[in-house]
């Protein structure tokens, strides 16, 4: 749904040239919820606003259902936007304007009868949980309730795509975890495509299937969200799973970074290897948590005994993903 060729983009601050995307290509698929992480600075807003060209490339393609939107015409750019609605950190909402008007607000721009406005503007408005609200302003609202209607207007004209800019960064947890599962069941019952810009990694955690790592205006890291962080080497893992500080292994001894997936992160695969060969196991460190509805798990170990090769040897026969670090 979403391709990214070779794209850069830098600015002028103080006279100063600011790069904030170099040689940036991701793809993101259908029905993906995609999500974009990274420190401040990194370009991650830059890139959300090259995809619907609210910021324009330097270089590079951009291409959205087929079409490569940095070779439209105006009017064929301004009809291609309307596949894709946008939601903010600050939700934008227009304070003299009630709920039910905010959502309206886009298919009034497209010249809809103001009754089928109404009528599509309540809809979308029960589905994100807030029918009550239609005839509240703004700051009446919560800040996820507010939100919400900022995701109901962003879904009035049916768009195939949903951007959102840092969305849950002004929300308290309950608010985020609300807006979070929103996000999710909208993803699954309409087919829509997400992609998401957060410096969250609990809302990575929770609901995006792949995920693309900027630093300084370059894609570090991307790919399938399990597979990256279920790698011990990735940037991401060690986000999730951070390291006890280096230490040298007892005489003898080897350490290993050992990494379960699924199933196995609920077996007791060390008491087992440790009944199974002539092993002592030290563990240093490690957590399981649970990934895009998967469990995955890190331990950080010493071995040391006279099968200790066997050992990790068994425990890639297993599956799971042995680093040996000593």
């Amino acid at each position: 749904m979403i391709e990214l060729e070779h794209v850069y983009k830098r600015f002028e601050q103080k006279d100063l040239p600011v790069k904030a995307l170099q040689d940036v290509s991701l793809r993101v698929g259908k029905g993906e919820v995609y999500g974009v992480v990274g420190p401040s600075g990194a370009g991650k807003s830059t890139l959300i606003r090259c995809v619907n060209l609210l910021e324009r490339p330097d270089q590079g393609k951009v291409v959205v259902d087929s079409q490569e939107l940095t070779a439209l015409s105006a009017e064929a750019l301004a009809k291609a936007r309307r596949q894709m609605g946008m939601i903010f950190q600050h939700f934008n909402l227009l304070s003299s304007r009630t709920a039910l008007a905010n959502v309206a607000l886009p298919l009034e721009i497209e010249g809809m009868d103001p009754k089928a406005r109404e009528a599509k503007a309540r809809e979308m408005l029960d589905l994100v949980g807030l029918t009550d609200k239609a005839d509240a302003y703004p700051a009446q609202l919560s800040g996820g309730q507010k939100q919400r209607v900022g995701i109901a207007r962003a879904l009035a004209t049916h768009p195939k795509i949903l951007l959102s800019d840092e969305a849950t960064s002004a929300l308290d947890p309950q608010s985020t975890q609300s807006i979070l599962t929103l996000l999710k069941q909208l993803n699954e019952e309409l087919g829509l495509t997400i992609l998401l810009i957060t410096h969250q990694m609990e809302v990575v955690k929770q609901i995006c299937d792949h995920v693309a790592l900027l630093e300084s205006g370059f894609c570090v890291e991307q790919g399938a969200l399990t597979d990256l962080i279920a790698d011990p080497s990735s940037r991401l893992s060690r986000a999730f799973f951070p390291r006890i500080q280096e230490q040298t292994p007892q005489p003898g001894a080897v350490s290993a970074i050992i990494t379960f997936l699924g199933k196995s992160a609920d077996e007791p695969v060390l008491a087992t290897l440790v009944r199974s060969y002539k092993v002592d196991v030290n563990i240093l460190g490690g957590s399981i948590q649970t990934v895009a509805g998967k469990r995955i798990g890190q331990l950080q170990v010493e071995l040391a005994g006279e099968q200790t090769a066997q050992a990790l040897e068994h425990l890639r026969q297993l599956g799971l993903r042995v680093e040996v670090s000593a």
